[in-house]
């Protein structure tokens, strides 16, 4: 099983004050793995430590250990940090889409990145929408407004954004927390088919999500990495009490 990302000993601190503390675990690529745990446990500043996200918060910044992105550490002074963002995308837990049309929501980054002849850019485009499941509703009205879309929609378009940069990695900040349930399954659907083309990091605090889509999933507790495991050995056969606590109700 090939590694995607290699967490050793992660310490991270928020000016000052310690909020991981000595993480240590490995993600595998091409699979999903589930971040979860109670709010402020440290999973969402963990998620964001792999495209270094949290470099943008001042006085954010680790204070030990390393992270290794297919074996390059990425804290390195000399990464290209739009290299690293474009090798690692990210959805966040609002749906976000800019205040364009719908292609040129999918469009933007390529066109950031340089010239692109348009062709190029209407194929990448229709490749990224029918990746993230959009394309069938959408391909009538490119031009219109991302924000005519259902909130549904409008998380599979900030999808179809992250991905049109052809990512390696791709990191979900609790994608479905502002969805209907309906338009949840369908997330859920469209992050299980994407694992074929991409490793996949998911932070929740829907229990049923992480069974339903995760392959591995990681408890974290107090900025502390409690147990992580195979999902099903997680919420089925946990190794701490206090995992076991947290997966079956007794707290979070």
């Amino acid at each position: 099983m090939h590694t995607a990302i290699q967490i050793k000993n992660l310490t991270f601190a928020y000016s000052g004050k310690q909020v991981l503390h000595d993480v240590t675990l490995d993600i595998p690529a091409r699979q999903i793995t589930a971040f979860i745990g109670p709010s402020g446990c440290g999973k969402s500043t963990l998620l964001r430590c792999f495209n270094r996200i949290n470099d943008r918060i001042p006085g954010a910044h680790v204070t030990g250990g390393s992270i290794q992105v297919h074996d390059i550490d990425i804290n390195r002074s000399d990464i290209d940090l739009q290299e690293l963002r474009r090798r690692i995308g990210m959805v966040f837990q609002k749906y976000n889409p800019f205040p364009k049309s719908i292609y040129d929501n999918v469009a933007f980054s390529l066109r950031l990145a340089g010239p692109t002849k348009r062709a190029e850019l209407d194929d990448t485009v229709e490749n990224a929408l029918r990746s993230a499941a959009l394309w069938d509703e959408v391909k009538d009205r490119l031009q219109a407004s991302a924000f005519g879309l259902s909130g549904g929609q409008q998380q599979r378009l900030c999808i179809a954004r992250a991905i049109a940069n052809q990512p390696e990695i791709l990191l979900m900040d609790e994608p479905c927390a502002a969805l209907d349930p309906l338009a949840t399954l369908k997330i859920e659907e469209l992050i299980c088919e994407l694992k074929k083309q991409y490793t996949i990091v998911i932070v929740t605090h829907n229990m049923a999500q992480a069974t339903r889509c995760s392959d591995r999933t990681a408890f974290m507790y107090l900025g502390k990495l409690i147990e992580y495991g195979p999902t099903m050995q997680i919420f089925e056969d946990p190794k701490d009490p206090q995992t076991e606590a947290y997966v079956t109700g007794t707290f979070g």
